[in-house]
């Protein structure tokens, strides 16, 4: 049996920060302090860190002024592909407004920083450790209240340095990842637009290191080995025990069409974590929800962000260690955020659907195949591969720009699903609506004609007129599968809280081909899908 536990994501989009840079460089002269703190003001220099091993850091040190130190210390490393300017906004409002001295700089490799590009190896590490040590040496900065925090690359090292380094008491990850296998290789498939992007942002806007240069050599070979190597050193998942023993107090924020770093991956750790945690998902991509509160506008990540080092650090009172700590919106709709006490709570039930043998009618859509509540077994279905249908992950960048400023979903018209090149289900419909939360998962068993072959499988929310948005999705390929055996696949797809609207119905598409990744299926190959009765296919739907 094949068996893949890895959770991918909906949406890709343009993803580095850079865009973000101009909007910084205003923002950094707005928003004067509160009226209740207006005797305290900030200063901004420009300074150079020295790290462990000569390599010159460029830093913004944002320092409180009309208060008296020590401050407790915040350091924030830089996003992929941006300047420590990216966190001028935020770094000054937190100096102002809660008497943090800040350091923000420019991670190894990128802009005015020097070194290359080491994707949060161990130099990545060292340096924010240097940092640590420069602010003790060179500012009020309090040693035993320290914190970090970052969107994207700037969370990971947060959160790696911060099993390394006993002296972080509490942390901030935006936008970040814990699984870095997880999040570029889900199930065996290169995200190949997650990949492209980074590349792309590395060599024009940074100088790759040695390990970065390799990746980018192998992988354009189609050999993934090296980044599969390096990833568990890079990956804090791997390092939950260190963070747990020094008792570090992270929290994660995170949106659910995060196209980079895919959500499900980062519920798993934080469910590891034993410490104090916090959880917060809510709709958007990779760095969206938390990009402006980053140059210093109103934002409710950066907002609860504040609240946690405020507690963490400055042992201020302010309800937060009390509050339940995973806070979600749903990814439709205007919902408010809701609380729960942990991950597994989000889910308080589930439906089961046993999948009946696909039509290849195109137009009863409701009946192209059924998703029933008992298990249906002895069929079989086999679907062209190669060409892709309109069923998919959210890859075009138009779509994804509108879903990150407009709430427009990435969606489908089922009747228009081509059925010789995918298999399709569908539910009854959900009479007083439903919503689904947690991590949908699913069993198939299919039969490739080749040794190498992807699948995509999508879940759906579908009106009347069989138009859909998607919830959740699952690349999956099977390598070194022996042409005309079955194989099972258990999947989870991705997380997901999602209001079904009365009426509405559930619909699962299957077919072999998405823009996002670089798959393994062949225009002229075929695959084959059953229901066996000793593991009938099938699909949980968790429900809220």
């Amino acid at each position: 049996m094949f068996t893949t536990r890895a959770r991918p994501a909906r949406g890709a989009r343009t993803r580095t920060l850079s865009w973000v840079v101009a909007a910084v460089v205003a923002a950094a002269t707005l928003s004067p302090a509160p009226a209740a703190a207006a005797a305290v003001g900030s200063s901004i220099s420009y300074e150079t860190i020295v790290s462990h091993d000569g390599t010159e850091l460029k830093a913004k040190v944002i320092t409180p002024t009309g208060t008296e130190g020590p401050h407790p210390l915040l350091v924030m490393p830089s996003a992929w592909g941006t300047p420590h300017i990216l966190y001028v906004g935020a770094a000054k409002k937190l100096a102002e407004e809660s008497g943090y001295q800040v350091v923000a700089y420019t991670s190894r490799g990128f802009w005015d920083s020097g070194g290359g590009i080491e994707v949060a190896g161990p130099d990545d590490r060292a340096d924010a450790g240097a940092v640590i040590d420069w602010a003790l040496e060179n500012t009020e900065a309090d040693a035993d209240r320290i914190g970090m925090a970052g969107i994207s690359y700037g969370g990971g090292i947060s959160l790696l340095t911060a099993a390394e380094d006993e002296r972080v008491r509490a942390v901030g990850s935006m936008s970040g990842w814990a699984d870095l296998q997880a999040s570029l290789y889900p199930n065996e498939t290169i995200d190949v637009q997650s990949a492209e992007l980074l590349l792309l942002a590395g060599n024009l806007l940074g100088t790759p290191g040695e390990a970065l240069r390799e990746m980018e050599r192998e992988y354009r070979r189609g050999n993934v080995e090296p980044i599969l190597e390096l990833a568990p050193d890079r990956s804090a998942a791997t390092k939950v025990d260190e963070l747990n023993a020094n008792g570090t107090a992270v929290m994660i924020a995170h949106g659910w069409n995060d196209g980079m770093f895919p959500v499900g991956h980062l519920a798993d750790f934080y469910e590891e974590l034993s410490g104090p945690k916090r959880l917060m998902l809510a709709p958007g991509d990779h760095a969206t929800q938390e990009a402006f509160g980053a140059v210093g506008l109103p934002n409710e990540v950066w907002e609860d962000l504040a609240r946690w080092f405020d507690h963490h650090l400055k042992g201020e009172d302010n309800g937060i260690d009390t509050e339940q700590p995973v806070r979600l919106r749903p990814n439709n709709g205007n919902g408010d955020w809701t609380s729960h006490p942990d991950w597994a709570s989000v889910s308080t039930g589930s439906d089961q659907y046993f999948l009946d043998r696909p039509s290849t009618s195109w137009g009863r859509w409701q009946s192209s195949g059924a998703m029933e509540p008992e298990p249906s077994t002895g069929w079989d279905y086999d679907f062209r591969t190669g060409i892709g249908t309109t069923a998919r992950s959210g890859t075009v960048i138009l779509s994804g720009a509108l879903q990150q400023f407009f709430d427009v979903p990435t969606g489908v018209s089922l009747p228009l699903v081509d059925r010789y090149r995918a298999a399709v289900w569908t539910s009854p419909a959900y009479p007083d609506g439903a919503r689904v939360a947690g991590t949908p998962e699913a069993t198939f068993t299919f039969t490739p004609t080749t040794e190498d072959q992807s699948v995509f499988v999508y879940l759906y929310a579908v009106n009347g007129r069989g138009t859909g948005s998607l919830l959740s999705h699952a690349p999956v390929t099977l390598r070194d599968s022996v042409p005309g055996e079955p194989v099972t696949v258990e999947t989870e797809l991705s997380s997901v809280v999602w209001d079904v609207p009365a009426g509405h119905r559930l619909a699962v598409v299957v077919d072999s081909k998405d823009a996002r990744y670089l798959g393994e299926s062949d225009l002229g190959d075929r695959v084959e899908v059953t229901s066996p009765e000793e593991n009938p296919t099938r699909v949980t739907v968790p429900l809220g």
